[in-house]
């Protein structure tokens, strides 16, 4: 029995699950094509959500670009390679970033996933198991785009943000990502919320008639269910603090994007904590793990 055939009677037997009682909120914040303003809206949010006294963690899962690093000015000095083989751990490769987040960069360790060892599997499911009782929320920023990594993420987390703008280039490419998750065995549409936030919109009408052409149709052809989120409207502020590298929300709080995306932090918050149940980071991966063995 060859290493990959293990791998899979683990997984056919379900031995891959986490330890941990205590999970992390993910979100995934995903579009349908770059451009949008997802980093920008990942790093605000988690600025916004440490302001409400919660514990955030964002996991760079955009391999290749580095988006995060680059928007918070700040390299990583370790991966999640280095968690896999190189021996470090988790407070290793956790980055300090401002306003008390951290973050994590992926850097090739997503796309080594399907390589890993059956010892390297199990270690890091439990040093994952750390993170989701080192946090309350964990933001996955994914790659842009509709790969088979970006649906696996997407499909394996508590809540998706789809960041969309009022482009017909970005309408066409978000419904097309919603298209192929709702194809993914693992997508349960009962469990994963999408909420959806209309970036970069010069007028509110716009705001409504991109709902109306993403969450409508959404319902109507592949019976998924897209809640309407909120605005973060084009702002110059937004982006001068991306060539700037300092989140807006730090660098112009009173800004029109700032104050919009506070409104979106509070209502991911809303949720009473006694009738929230997570996935948690370390189970996500479990989940991804798995996705990437049994295709």
């Amino acid at each position: 029995m060859d290493q990959a055939e293990r791998l899979r009677k683990m997984i056919r037997n379900n031995d891959l699950q986490p330890v941990s009682q205590r999970n992390a909120k993910v979100i995934a914040v995903t579009s349908g094509k770059g451009g949008v303003g997802k980093s920008s809206l990942t790093v605000n949010l988690a600025v916004q959500l440490s302001r409400l006294g919660k514990r955030v963690l964002i996991f760079d899962a955009d391999f290749g670009l580095a988006n995060i690093e680059i928007m918070l000015g700040i390299r990583p000095s370790y991966t999640l390679a280095d968690l896999m083989y190189r021996g470090k751990t988790v407070r290793d490769i956790v980055t300090d970033g401002p306003e008390d987040i951290g973050f994590i960069s992926g850097g090739s360790g997503i796309h080594e996933l399907a390589n890993l060892t059956r010892e390297q599997v199990f270690s890091l499911i439990r040093k994952l198991d750390d993170l989701d009782r080192a946090a309350d929320v964990i933001i996955v920023d994914t790659g842009a785009g509709v790969n088979d990594t970006v649906l696996d993420f997407v499909a394996a987390s508590d809540e998706i943000l789809l960041v969309a703008t009022p482009e017909p280039t970005s309408i066409t490419d978000a419904y097309a990502l919603m298209k192929l998750l709702n194809r993914k065995a693992a997508y349960q549409p009962n469990h994963t919320v999408v909420k959806m936030v209309a970036n970069q919109v010069r007028e509110e009408w716009e705001a409504a008639e991109l709902f109306e052409k993403l969450g409508v149709v959404a319902r109507k052809f592949l019976d998924i269910e897209v809640e309407f989120l909120g605005t973060v409207p084009y702002d110059r502020n937004m982006q001068q603090a991306v060539m700037r590298q300092a989140p807006v929300s730090i660098s112009n709080p009173s800004s029109d994007s700032a104050k919009a995306v506070k409104r979106i932090a509070l209502s991911l918050d809303d949720q009473p904590a006694e009738e929230e149940k997570h996935v948690g980071i370390a189970k996500l991966f479990s989940s991804v793990i798995r996705m990437k063995f049994m295709k």
